[in-house]
């Protein structure tokens, strides 16, 4: 998993409460467990004029212009910045592979589903609160200024606009150290792999018999 420690980039909005999972990945892009090529289809319902299926060409789409994501001054965008109760629906864990692979690092909202916020910490994926008001007024500077860019640092804990203005964030500990550390549950469980197969051997040792049973 691809640590998260600093991160400034562009912000792109999407100025809707109660963005589900199926409008983040709709249903028909679900058919693969493949953890990649999903960044084509983020929001496709809103961001083509027709009904794209899996495996289509992302050339042969018919864009929506009025659509954020295919607005030139949004492009290369790398923070998201949504609405109240963002990720609601679905468990669908396709939905924060989506955002990720579109190339977005965090995610800022006034709240966020329970589920999408934490699948989103297993991904690599940062999902930041801030209090409504001050989302409001980002809405406002991004929506007034072209470019518009945020500075993250989860060290320290806090959003920076370009005038210097930080707003700090909530951050579980442990979920902290594992994106600072870039570690998913796999990794996490690499981490004591001498352990594992210190405790495999001896119990094999005890038990050659196992041994037979696992290269059956």
């Amino acid at each position: 998993m691809q640590a998260f420690t600093q991160h400034q980039g562009l912000v792109v909005p999407i100025d809707r409460a109660n963005v589900d999972t199926d409008a983040i990945i709709p249903k028909q892009f679900l058919k693969s467990i493949q953890r990649t090529g999903f960044g084509p289809n983020l929001f496709d319902e809103w961001r083509y004029l027709d009904k794209g299926e899996p495996g289509q060409d992302p050339a042969s789409r018919k864009p929506n212009p009025a659509f954020v994501l295919n607005q030139p001054r949004y492009a290369g965008a790398s923070v998201m910045l949504a609405r109240a109760n963002f990720g609601c629906g679905s468990s669908r864990e396709h939905a924060p592979w989506a955002i990720q692979q579109y190339g977005i690092r965090a995610v800022i909202a006034p709240s966020f589903a329970d589920i999408f916020f934490n699948n989103c910490f297993k991904n690599g994926l940062l999902p930041i609160v801030l209090p409504e008001a001050v989302v409001d007024a980002l809405f406002q500077a991004v929506h007034a200024t072209p470019g518009y860019q945020l500075a993250i640092d989860l060290a320290r804990q806090v959003v920076v606009t370009p005038e210097g203005v930080e707003h700090a964030f909530d951050v579980e500990p442990f979920r902290k150290h594992c994106l600072l550390n870039g570690l998913d549950e796999i990794g996490l469980t690499l981490q004591h792999a001498a352990d594992i197969e210190a405790f495999q051997a001896k119990r094999l040792a005890a038990k050659p018999w196992l041994k037979r049973e696992l290269t059956a």
